[in-house]
């Protein structure tokens, strides 16, 4: 039996069809379509634009730097987090031995 379903979302106007695995993942991408359209909404509202083309553009370098910022804020949390539990492991070694 086939689990996927189909729906579509419309970003920017523009209507797209898309096929998704269940009603957990429906969920999450319109959450992001809403998103994206508040924000092409927020470009056309405070910039020059001509073209849709360049709006969509940048809703996808402003929601792909968010990802990438995101993710070097959490390796350098990692990292942190590390450092510390090797100077607890040191602490306790020390005080075991």
């Amino acid at each position: 039996m086939d689990d996927n379903l189909k729906i579509k979302v419309t970003i920017g106007d523009r209507v797209y069809p898309l096929t998704i695995r269940n009603e957990g993942e429906e969920e999450g991408i319109r959450l992001a379509v809403k998103k994206i359209n508040e924000l092409l909404k927020k470009f056309e509202k405070n910039y020059e634009v001509r073209d849709k083309q360049d709006v969509l553009a940048m809703c996808a370098l402003q929601f792909a730097s968010q990802h990438e910022v995101q993710n070097v804020y959490d390796d350098l949390e990692m990292n942190k987090v590390e450092i510390k539990l090797r100077e607890i492991n040191q602490l306790l070694d020390s005080r075991l031995v």
